[in-house]
């Protein structure tokens, strides 16, 4: 039997130097990397192309020949689409051990940087905030993956990486196994799902209840229905008709206003008078995922997570109103706020320290470090200041992957 490796074009001879004549339970593994590995129904291991720790690191899962290259088909259309999920690498089939004995066939995907799975964040110290704002996450990935006529079939903790987002979470699909793609779900289809997620959610975080390793006083059952109500709350703001005082003229603006807050720009769009009140019905028709996350990148060519964009905006709008050029245009202004305000910060950075954090992010940490600092000294401390104490008491501490990745 041959081995037979198929896949992305610029990835196959990373991975054609893999141990694939040994099970994948043999493979060694670096401590670092095992530590930031889920759990799954099948074996799976984070391995390093080579021996540089800057080499690129890929998720190795063992599985059956049809559902391998399944889900190496349903990832392939998520990225297309640009749905939050992992980028498929390769599949790898006709695998023998050294006395040629048939090995399961095996599926790689690019690993995460800068994510954790569930059971790491959950074990630390971690604020009732981070764990709303995990469940939020959760839900707005089911959401997003809905949107796109997705089903997934075993919505869980397990098969979702976080990343940190600003002072929130983005999550990430992990594991497509079990979806499937459909024109448009049904009411039905969605309800389903969400019976799913609600059954996972509380079953995993029951599991580390009993483990002794939950946040305290966490409730598995409750916290597993806040993803569903967070779900369900932002399906109504998307999916739903609203009714608007037609004489208030911001009002339809305000409601735009309020889909962007939630990350969703709004292609299409379908505004009438409502017959029996009135009132203005707004209907959303088209929306996509990642409004500020599509400014940010078309003012600045920069790419992050939705909430970490809003962020930055934000950091730019005040810069616009504070420099007061007129005669500038957005995109001059855009190029100058790079080159004198974000770039200078991230140039501080000891060459020893990168890499730990995104970009992004630590630009959006050092700014909160600043408001903390300010109002603890009673006078704005600035950025420079607020950056330098950043990296000298928060930034050694940190780093998010636990895998030492290369400043991009």
């Amino acid at each position: 039997m041959a081995l037979r490796i198929t896949g992305l074009g610029e990835e196959i001879a990373a991975v054609s130097g893999l141990p694939w004549d040994l099970s994948l339970e043999e493979w060694p593994e670096d401590p670092d990397l095992a530590q930031k590995r889920g759990i799954s129904r099948h074996v799976v291991r984070l391995v390093r192309a080579t021996k540089d720790p800057d080499s690129p690191v890929y998720a190795v899962k063992e599985t059956v020949s049809e559902f391998a290259n399944r889900e190496y088909k349903i990832l392939r259309e998520l990225n297309q689409l640009k749905a939050p999920c992992v980028e498929q690498v390769a599949v790898v089939e006709g695998r023998t051990d050294k006395n040629g004995e048939e090995l399961p066939c095996a599926i790689v995907t690019r690993f995460l940087p800068y994510s954790l799975p569930f059971r790491v964040l959950l074990s630390q110290s971690v604020s009732s905030h981070e764990i709303t704002t995990m469940a939020s996450a959760l839900a707005l990935l089911l959401v997003r993956m809905h949107l796109l006529g997705f089903w997934w079939g075993d919505c869980s903790l397990s098969n979702t990486l976080f990343r940190r987002d600003a002072d929130g979470f983005a999550a990430y699909l992990v594991d497509a196994e079990t979806g499937e793609f459909q024109k448009t779900l049904s009411d039905g289809q969605r309800e389903h799902d969400l019976d799913i997620a609600l059954f996972n959610v509380a079953a995993e975080l029951e599991d580390l209840s009993l483990s002794g390793v939950l946040f305290p006083g966490m409730d598995p059952v409750r916290a597993a229905e806040s993803v569903i109500r967070r779900y369900r709350r932002i399906w109504v703001a998307l999916k739903e008709r609203q009714l608007l005082d037609p004489k208030d003229r911001h009002a339809v603006e305000s409601a735009m206003r309020a889909l962007h807050d939630l990350g969703f720009a709004v292609e299409e769009v379908s505004i009438s008078i409502d017959g029996d009140t009135q009132m203005l019905a707004f209907q959303p028709k088209l929306v996509a995922a990642g409004y500020h996350t599509a400014r940010l990148r078309e003012l600045m060519g920069l790419e992050t997570q939705e909430l970490q964009a809003k962020r930055l905006l934000a950091s730019f709008d005040r810069y616009r109103a504070r420099e007061d050029k007129r005669d500038a245009s957005i995109t001059e202004m855009a190029r100058r706020w790079l080159i004198e305000v974000f770039e200078p910060i991230i140039n501080r950075v000891p060459e020893s320290m990168r890499g730990r954090v995104e970009h992004a992010q630590m630009f959006h940490e050092i700014l909160e470090n600043r408001w903390y600092l300010s109002e603890e000294k009673g006078v704005d401390v600035g950025l420079a200041f607020a950056t330098d104490n950043y990296l000298a008491e928060i930034l050694p501490s940190r780093r998010d992957s636990g895998v030492d990745v290369a400043a991009q």
